[in-house]
């Protein structure tokens, strides 16, 4: 039976977003019915999924946030990651998470292929 899989990105880093949702959609099992909606950033995703959780039957949340100077990388990746977490954890529905949250571009940039992991992850529960 096909499941309905709904990948948010955040295109905010492009250059990020796109390699990782090239990997997840790779990977992802070839019986999802898929559908994707771009966000202009990380803390979007969370209220696109949960606008969406009746519709699908699993998600892949893919973004990056990068370290500048201030707080706001903490606060947005702890606020995005603890509300994926509970989205996931209220509605029952798997979330694959490939929000990278690093320390500069270069970084992120070297974890291109994360997004086949969170679709493998979302795999093995969606089919098992």
């Amino acid at each position: 039976m096909k499941k309905k899989v709904l990948i948010v990105v955040s295109d905010y880093y492009k250059g990020i977003s796109g390699p990782l949702l090239k990997s997840a959609k790779k990977y992802i099992n070839k019986k999802s019915h898929l559908k994707i909606i771009k966000v202009p950033g990380v803390f979007e995703i969370p209220v696109i999924i949960s606008k969406n959780i009746k519709k699908f039957d699993g998600f892949i949340a893919i973004g990056c946030v990068i370290k500048g100077k201030t707080a706001h990388f903490d606060l947005i990746s702890k606020s995005v990651i603890d509300a994926i977490m509970n989205i996931s954890i209220d509605s029952k529905k798997p979330v694959g998470n490939c929000i990278l949250t690093c320390f500069n571009y270069r970084q992120a940039l070297a974890r291109k292929n994360r997004g086949k992991e969170a679709a493998l992850a979302l795999n093995s529960i969606l089919y098992k």
